[in-house]
């Protein structure tokens, strides 16, 4: 699995999570935990696990400050399209797409970075055994 289905999967577990439509779980379970609490409380135990996946394997491989400093390098991506007036602020949709995209691109980068660390220094991690 590459970069991109990496960082496609984080984007789709955020984005399940909450988004700007009707369509994600914060929603939905606010609407129907009293009728439908079994199947919150699963649907909502599955999404923890895909975030614990993320990141455990985030927090292990780049730590708070690398998911910091990708954090910073989007936010500054980000103004530097404003600044150029490519993107404007003005629109409180985007502002929350463009949010899951940096916050997807830290998960994503951050469950990625073992694997590029590995193809540039040849070394492989204490977790890699069997490979």
């Amino acid at each position: 699995m590459g970069f991109l289905a990496r960082w496609a999967v984080a984007f789709v577990l955020l984005a399940l999570t909450f988004n700007p439509t009707e369509w994600n779980f914060i929603t939905w379970a606010r609407g129907n935990f009293s009728a439908q609490m079994p199947l919150t409380v699963l649907l909502g135990l599955i999404l923890l696990v895909g975030y614990i996946i993320y990141l455990r394997a985030t927090l292990r491989s780049i730590g708070g400050f690398g998911m910091g400093l990708v954090l910073a390098i989007a936010a500054a991506l980000v103004w530097v399209l404003h600044d150029f007036g490519w993107i404007s602020f003005d629109n409180p949709t985007l502002n929350v797409w463009l949010a899951l995209v940096a916050l997807s691109l830290v998960l994503g980068i951050g469950l990625s970075w073992s694997h590029v660390r590995r193809k540039l220094s040849g070394q492989a991690d204490m977790d890699d055994v069997d490979e």
